[in-house]
């Protein structure tokens, strides 16, 4: 068939609108991001830390490039299907482009709903971490949500879903596109498809487009705000396992020479920092969900952990500690492998990486202790029960081995029953060889919903859900101490990382606050011991005692030998912070700036060199695993 002579001008008609719609393809969903800040913005102003208007225009655009890198690439698709439609007048390209729209507005709602709910708990924009939680254990990953929580964020997400896309259809679809069959169309839209890659990699020089280039301020906050959320969670996605090549900052040499100027390698000429009446105690390892030094009186805090106060007050307490990380699957690596959290992922991830980790239980079970774990939720989660198996722990007892009248938490069993289960072991063996039993809490979680009330916090479910817990710890720690064998048994006592009470705690060292408390029947020093040190230093502490070796442990140091070098570094995602004597400074290591210090220019940039070589030589380490 002869094909229609083309009426003058028809070419370029079809070009103008080809041109048109790709524009308003583009344009659209780059509004939709640029759209979604102002509502991030009032509901988390407080968080954010904005102040002025100023503020909240600075966020607009400092964020607009992210907003179009990612507009760049959902407009990709699209783009190739206009070409198509200026060759065929068939309706299968607008049938594609209806479902591609549909699919790209649900993903960008659930996205973007996902993100305004779980900042609240998290305090960072959306990343891989909530689908690795849910992955592993859908009911965990949901446990800290309330009913009326996962249903408002449903109906959020049906209505931003339905919304989004009768605004993004009617807009894109105004414009009508006849098929021409013209080569200079076609070239002119190959051409402005190839054009996304400046938008899509942010620039034409040498740097591509990275979660820094939304950094701008100093305030942690405006830069949280910036980030565009689907790139977050596109840049965790894609740059999660090549840690060889994450943070790089020096040579490999550089990094080693500031690592070891940290005191974390070498120096290790110890001097007497055994506190143990035997040799070879009973250790019983107690990981308190979310506690904090703002819970403890002899700490400067409320009086809401007694318990653990008196206990502290009776043994040994570690007065300036920190968590290492934020969350529990970076905190077990910090707590039984001495590696500290990371800020772009979680060890637990990598299964085959977490196989070849270290850890001191393992050290514990070469000189002849059988390990024990007790936790009343599901081992599932985060990969837990694969690293617990890693590690050496042969007995795992968890949700499973509780009946289901005694999982009414959303975390599995209540604390007490854990305590309970765990104390009938203790004290119910006739073990001829020493044991490690740690004990894993879970109820002073979201949503606090525990099997307790006490007149004191009626009106703080927060407060309240930590005073059970602690009241279930005191009430475990003393029956211990009544059994025949406290006298050669020590209780180690410390949190997992740092709590949510009391909220909306300003800086990282104020957040990451935590006690580690040492007490039992064996221990022979009491009292307080200021020297400064994190989870990770728990290794080297106690093999140290021990007189095991720790050496198979670079990140972890002896706080009790005579040379311990005062230093502790804790991060949460993006961001690492390290703690001196004469003060602290956060670094942005996704922003690459400085986010906060109480320290001057000089000494902080001194410590910022220390944080790019501890990072480094972390990634480093994880590498060759």
């Amino acid at each position: 068939m002869r094909r229609p002579v083309a009426l003058p001008g028809a070419d370029f008609q079809s070009m103008r609108k080809a041109v048109v719609k790709f524009i308003l393809v583009f344009a659209i969903y780059a509004t939709l991001f640029v759209v979604q800040k102002p509502l991030f913005m009032e509901v988390y102003a407080t968080e954010l830390g904005l102040e002025t208007f100023g503020d909240r225009l600075a966020v607009l655009w400092h964020g607009l490039s992210m907003d179009f890198a990612v507009a760049g690439y959902l407009t990709v698709i699209p783009a190739i299907l206009i070409i198509c439609m200026l060759w065929t007048r068939k309706r299968w390209p607008q049938v594609v482009m209806e479902v591609y729209i549909a699919l790209s507005v649900a993903v960008i709602s659930a996205v973007m709903c996902l993100d305004l709910i779980l900042y609240s708990f998290w305090g960072f924009r959306i990343d891989m971490t909530p689908f690795f939680y849910f992955a592993t254990s859908p009911s965990a990953a949901l446990a800290s949500a309330t009913w009326w929580e996962c249903l408002a964020g449903a109906t959020g997400f049906l209505l931003a879903c339905a919304l989004m896309w009768w605004v993004t259809r009617r807009v894109i679809n105004a414009v009508k596109i006849a098929p021409d069959r013209s080569w200079k169309s076609t070239a002119v839209m190959v051409l402005l498809t190839a054009a996304l890659f400046i938008p899509i990699r942010g620039s034409v020089t040498v740097s591509t487009m990275n979660p820094s280039r939304a950094y701008f301020s100093a305030r942690r906050g405006l830069n949280h705000a910036a980030t565009n959320p689907v790139f977050n969670l596109l840049y965790s996605a894609t740059h999660q396992n090549d840690f060889a090549s994450q943070y790089r900052f020096m040579d490999d040499a550089e990094a080693a020479r500031e690592f070891r100027a940290m005191g974390e390698i070498d120096g290790r000429k110890e001097s007497d920092s055994t506190f143990t009446a035997t040799e070879r105690p009973d250790v019983v390892f107690v990981i308190l969900e979310s506690f904090s030094s703002h819970l403890m009186p002899s700490l400067g805090g409320e009086a809401i952990a007694t318990g653990l106060d008196s206990i502290a007050g009776n043994g040994l307490l570690f007065t300036q500690f920190y968590a290492n990380s934020f969350r529990t699957d970076r905190a077990l690596p910090s707590i039984l492998s001495a590696l500290p959290g990371q800020p772009s992922t979680s060890i637990l991830k990598y299964v085959d990486k977490i196989e070849r980790l270290p850890s001191w239980p393992g050290e514990l079970a070469k000189a002849g202790y059988a390990l024990n774990y007790y936790y009343g939720g599901d081992t599932n989660f985060t990969n837990m029960q694969a690293y617990l198996m890693s590690m050496g722990f042969s007995n795992v007892v968890s949700d499973s081995d509780f009946s289901i009248s005694q999982k009414a938490s959303k975390w599995g069993a209540p604390d007490h029953l854990v305590f309970e289960r765990a104390l009938r072991d203790i004290t119910g063996r006739r073990a001829t060889t020493p044991q490690l039993d740690v004990i894993q809490t879970s109820s002073s979680h979201e949503p606090f919903e525990v099997p307790y009330s006490n007149p004191r916090f009626a009106d703080n479910e927060r407060a309240n859900a930590f005073a059970y817990t602690d009241s279930c710890l005191t009430a475990f720690v003393n029956a211990l101490s009544r059994s025949p064998r406290w006298q050669q048994t020590l209780v180690v006592i410390v949190p997992d990382h740092y709590g949510c009470y009391p909220k909306d705690l300003k800086t990282m060292p104020e957040r990451h606050a935590i006690p580690l408390v040492i007490t039992g029947g064996a221990l022979t020093r009491k009292g307080r011991v200021d020297a400064l040190g994190s989870q990770a230093d728990i290794a080297a502490t106690l093999l140290g005692a021990l007189k095991l070796d720790y050496s198979a442990f670079p990140f972890s140091r002896n706080l009790l030998a005579g040379n311990a070098v005062p230093v502790a570094v804790m991060t949460e995602p993006g961001s690492i912070t390290i703690v001196t004597p004469d003060g602290y400074l956060t670094w942005s290591c996704d922003g690459r700036a400085r986010e906060d210090t109480n320290l001057p220019p000089e000494s902080a940039g001194r410590l910022e060199r220390s944080a790019q070589a501890y990072l480094q030589t972390l990634y480093t380490y994880i590498a060759n695993l």
